[in-house]
């Protein structure tokens, strides 16, 4: 049942794919025509932009943070608006394709640094995302999961592979709506096992009770800060996230439909939070021990009680992810690496190259231990986006200065943000989070003041 939901669930957006892309061309899959309505743009963007780490990781979170989270998700809100208002102008002005084009006047090294920092994240983030649902369906198939990596690869390479970013503003508004759907019928599930005599007024009790599980105002406020500078880097700075909203007709139409999804994360989250809240009152009514990996509090009741909708809630997310991270790490190879920005032929080798890169950094995620990935995700952003932040700060403050050692700098300021991270664990109780990548960027622009010429 399980295989033939999924390959249902291919032939579905094969199907859509066909329809919304007419014809493949360079101009169709880097640049949509510049015709994406901005209404479908937004909705789908909720869906690509929660992955289905959220499905898994942000119910689970309730367990040490309890709605903490949502401090991070209000500074997303801030960071959507900045990005609307600051980047996306400046980003239409130039009339760019790939976001990182606007690196070339610090120099080519600053620019093909900036593009490969890009592709590292890229490839090492999706990964960690796509590991989730491959482990979750290699469970539910029975299959080894080295197996189920490359069946699912296969089928988002050969749904991408026509249209690309013109296909994926209309698969992703689909998907967006079936993750939505999947999601409240999983919380009326849960809510139907839940209800007690005392009803409604048990949960809200309880969820009263988990608050923001005794977090300091300053901790809550680096939270917000940190968020909004996560937006700025993960969805301003880069390709995947900008990509889609560079195809809208104008660039009034990008700022609406960028602060209408910026705005719709915040009530998304709380809903994945308050099934996580949900889940363990459950767990406690039914004396049922929570398991060690928080991850595993909705996978372990959603594959025996609702795995269908599990599944499908799964595949929207997920596919909606690696999809446009597909065709953002093909558009940045073509134009920003090669510089061949109309080779067709180039573009079709990339995009089968990128998928099995992208299949091999999940294999490789299979291999580890990992307690919280979304919290191993924003790791991974604080040390490998930072140095765009500070390149990308650079280039907007000095856009008429070369920065020499570029490469060096880049490279340096992760390396020390880790051993400041260390020193400051070591010594003292407070262990640095999401504000690494607010350091590092600060280092990268540093050594870019420096060294310029």
């Amino acid at each position: 049942m399980t295989l033939f939901v999924i390959i249902t669930y291919f032939l579905f957006l094969l199907g859509v794919s066909r329809l919304a892309t007419s014809r493949s061309n360079n101009n169709v899959f880097f640049r949509g025509e510049r015709k994406s309505p901005w209404y479908m743009v937004a909705f789908g963007m909720v869906g690509a932009s929660i992955s289905g780490v959220s499905f898994v990781s942000v119910p689970g979170m309730i367990v040490h943070s309890g709605f903490s989270y949502l401090m991070v998700c209000a500074g997303f809100i801030l960071g959507y608006v900045i990005v609307a208002y600051v980047l996306l102008p400046y980003y239409y002005r130039q009339g760019v394709t790939s976001i990182y084009t606007i690196l070339k006047p610090l120099g080519q090294s600053a620019y093909k640094t900036g593009a490969s920092f890009f592709l590292l994240s890229k490839l090492l983030g999706t990964g960690a995302k796509f590991f989730v649902p491959c482990y979750i369906i290699s469970i539910m198939l029975g299959w080894h999961i080295a197996l189920t990596i490359l069946m699912l690869f296969a089928l988002v390479w050969l749904y991408t592979r026509r249209g690309g970013i013109k296909t994926l503003v209309w698969t992703d508004t689909l998907q967006t709506l079936c993750m939505l759907i999947a999601l409240v019928i999983i919380i009326w599930h849960v809510g139907q096992s839940l209800m007690s005599p005392m009803g409604h007024m048990g949960l809200i009790s309880h969820v009263s009770h988990i608050g923001f599980m005794g977090a300091s105002p300053m901790s809550l406020m680096l939270s917000f800060i940190s968020g909004a500078f996560i937006v700025i880097v993960m969805t301003g700075l880069d390709q995947d996230m900008m990509q889609k909203n560079l195809t809208c007709k104008s660039l009034r139409d990008a700022q609406k439909d960028m602060c209408t999804y910026g705005v719709a994360f915040l009530p998304v989250n709380a809903l994945f939070l308050l099934l996580g809240a949900m889940l363990v009152m459950l767990s406690n009514q039914q004396g049922v021990p929570l398991p060690s990996n928080p991850d595993d509090i909705l996978i372990n009741y959603a594959i025996k009680h609702v795995p269908i909708i599990f599944l499908i809630g799964i595949l929207a997310t997920s596919f909606s992810t690696v999809d446009s991270s597909l065709t953002a790490l093909t558009t940045t190879f073509c134009i920003d690496i090669c510089e061949r920005p109309d080779d067709e032929r180039l573009r079709k080798t990339t995009h089968l190259t990128m998928a099995l890169l992208l299949a091999l950094c999940v294999f490789c995620f299979s291999l580890s231990d990992t307690s919280s990935l979304i919290d191993i995700i924003y790791t991974l952003v604080g040390y490998t986006y930072g140095p765009l932040l500070g390149l990308f700060s650079f280039a907007l403050l000095h856009n008429n200065r070369q920065s020499r050692y570029a490469p060096v700098v880049c490279i340096a300021a992760p390396i020390l943000c880790f051993v400041i991270s260390t020193a400051v664990s070591c010594y003292t109780t407070y262990h640095m989070g999401y504000e690494l990548l607010m350091l590092n960027g600060l280092l990268t622009y540093c050594g870019l003041w420096f060294g310029q010429k």
